[in-house]
């Protein structure tokens, strides 16, 4: 493999569509009308680079650390540490490139929310880092540690434009963050089997399929009740018959639902491999964005609600 194309693929970059999570807050309140100035949104675009950036530094580091596990595992085992492809030092090096990258796309968000954006990533790579050496190996604060991940992106793009997160949003966020880790691990058993899931993560030896399968199902229904309460408290916005918002719904539940049936079955051993490949959960989420997309779009422009 090309060096350049070791490099690129040790920094993962279709994990970057995880940096949609910066986008919400800001799109969200913008739609409200608490961001006046449009110009503003450019602030959260340049926190989702920083982001993506710095989250390909974490997992170059991850991957240095993890590659003797990785030699294990049937799909890991091609990364480009694991592989040989790319040497520790130059992984480390290349990490380093990454995480000035990120500083250099905050740089240029607008001054009075910089240092706010600043934090949040810092406290990103402090979460992920400690997960990296530590949390990833003890039960529970692993996911937990992995879901306040995905908390610090929305976060960040709250900070980078000046809002604040609703609560909502954030329950939102950490529950199915929740799922999505729990659901991996209960993927990687599957797919793998105990035994083999075991030595490729070590932190499996603490779980079982049991309890895999009743904490995939818990996160994903607080998750949507989360949801659903998000939808209750926003009727006023989207009304026009009846709560419209309340159809999104229906998608979302399709989606969850779908990739905890693919994932039990060890169909896909990562939620996120799921994402990229299965039409169906592909389609519920194209269908949820673009109902949710056209009401706020509606509702912005005063053609919903109050």
């Amino acid at each position: 493999m090309p060096p350049l194309a070791a490099l690129l693929r040790l920094a993962r970059p279709h994990q970057w569509a995880k940096s949609a999570f910066v986008l919400i807050g800001p799109l969200f309140a913008y739609a409200d009308g608490n961001i006046k100035d449009a110009a503003l949104l450019w602030s959260a675009g340049l926190a989702a680079v920083a982001f993506s950036l710095a989250s390909s530094a974490c997992y170059v580091v991850n991957d240095v650390l993890d590659a003797p596990q990785d030699r294990t595992h049937p799909r890991k085992r091609q990364r480009p540490v694991a592989s040989g492809a790319v040497s520790p030092g130059q992984a480390m090096t290349f990490a380093l490139v990454l995480v000035a990258g990120a500083a250099g796309a905050l740089w240029f968000v607008q001054g009075e929310f910089r240092l706010w954006a600043m934090l949040a990533v810092l406290v990103y790579i402090a979460n992920v880092t400690a997960y990296s050496y530590w949390l990833k190996h003890r039960v529970i604060a692993d996911v937990v540690c992995l879901s306040m991940g995905f908390v610090l992106r929305v976060l960040g793009g709250c900070a980078a434009v000046g809002v604040s997160p609703t609560t909502w949003l954030l329950n939102v966020t950490f529950f199915l963050a929740m799922f999505l880790a729990f659901g991996k691990r209960l993927g990687e058993r599957r797919s793998m089997g105990e035994d083999a899931a075991v030595a490729a993560r070590r932190v499996q030896a603490g779980y079982t399929d049991e309890m895999l399968r009743l904490a995939v199902v818990v996160t994903g229904v607080v998750a949507l009740v989360a949801y659903a309460g998000y939808v209750i408290v926003q009727e006023s916005k989207y009304t026009f018959g009846f709560n419209l918002l309340w159809v999104t719904i229906l998608p979302a539940t399709y989606g969850l639902l779908r990739c905890i049936v693919q994932l039990e079955r060890g169909t896909y051993d990562d939620p996120t491999e799921l994402a990229v490949h299965d039409r169906p959960f592909q389609t519920a989420a194209a269908v949820f964005a673009l109902v949710l997309g056209g009401l706020v779009m509606l509702h912005h422009l005063g053609r919903l609600g109050g």
